[in-house]
């Protein structure tokens, strides 16, 4: 485990999944830790797939490939390459047990750097060899409910960096979307989604299309907690239905699920990243915390 601080926050990261595992601020920790009864996860970076694909199986080349739910990189060891003293990064490169599940050559690095009172999350991904690659990527993390009580309904508000109205998709069967049912948000002149114990209930809400640039968890009173920013397509808001769980999930995205029934090439799937050879994908997103 490695761990950052500075005069605002301590984090710590495992090299394993290069998960962020801890945010501390004043003696009070932000980040989600990972209980089994509810999650057992803090934050996983999400890779080479967002979601799943459609019967947990993908097409290269008309050649057919199992891959679970979100990848494999969050369960696999990375190799520590840099560590400062506000900085720390990890490499995971292809070899022969991610080329059995995803037949694409690459190097994954992911690195965290201390800002202030916030976290740059940093991502990118190399393609070594000739060929293109096509790949997903994405974030997942948790962060707990402002004075959580498990006997309250209401847990808060998310904002949306003044967006009023926005559409998102919801998961529909075999943890993909239907992209014909649109559903609609529509905030208000406060500009704030209310969070309860039934926001979830159809497990997360996915907003796409570039529709919004940052999430903001704020308490019961309207306070500003937890502000990311990204620059991602796509954002999922996640947490478990039915579990009156201490904890809500803003996640960017360079990817999706699958829509319901897809069985086309993996190249072709909805918010696919294509990298020529040799080429150099970069994406980072910053969590403030409030």
């Amino acid at each position: 485990m490695k761990t950052l601080s500075n005069s605002h926050l301590t984090i710590r990261v495992s090299p394993h999944g290069a998960e962020l595992c801890s945010i501390m601020r004043g003696g009070k920790e932000y980040l989600w830790q990972a209980d089994p009864a509810f999650w057992k996860r803090h934050s996983p970076v999400l890779f080479p797939i967002v979601g799943s694909v459609w019967n947990n199986t993908y097409y290269v080349n008309d050649k057919p490939f199992g891959l679970s739910q979100h990848g494999f990189a969050r369960d696999m060891d990375f190799e520590p390459v840099l560590e400062t003293a506000d900085e720390v990064r990890f490499r995971l490169a292809s070899n022969g047990e991610t080329l059995a599940k995803y037949p694409f050559p690459f190097v994954l690095e992911i690195g965290y750097r201390l800002e202030g009172n916030a976290v740059r999350v940093m991502w990118q991904v190399t393609n070594p060899s000739d060929e293109e690659i096509h790949f997903q990527i994405g974030a997942h993390p948790a962060f707990y409910y402002p004075a959580f009580n498990p006997a309250e309904s209401r847990r808060g508000f998310f904002g949306f960096g003044g967006k009023r109205r926005l559409e998102y998709l919801l998961i529909a069967e075999k943890g993909c979307v239907d992209i014909e049912k649109r559903n609609h948000l529509e905030l208000g002149g406060e500009e704030l989604l209310p969070i309860d114990t039934h926001t979830f209930d159809h497990d997360a809400l996915i907003i796409e299309d570039d529709q919004v640039k940052e999430v903001t968890l704020y308490d019961l009173d309207k306070r500003p907690y937890i502000t990311l920013r990204f620059d991602a397509p796509v954002v999922g808001l996640w947490s478990p239905p039915g579990k009156n769980a201490p904890f809500v999930c803003i996640e960017p995205w360079y990817g999706r699920c699958d829509r319901m029934c897809y069985v086309s090439e993996f190249k072709d799937k909805d918010w696919m990243q294509h990298l020529q050879a040799h080429g150099v994908f970069r994406a980072e997103y910053l969590i403030e915390v409030r």
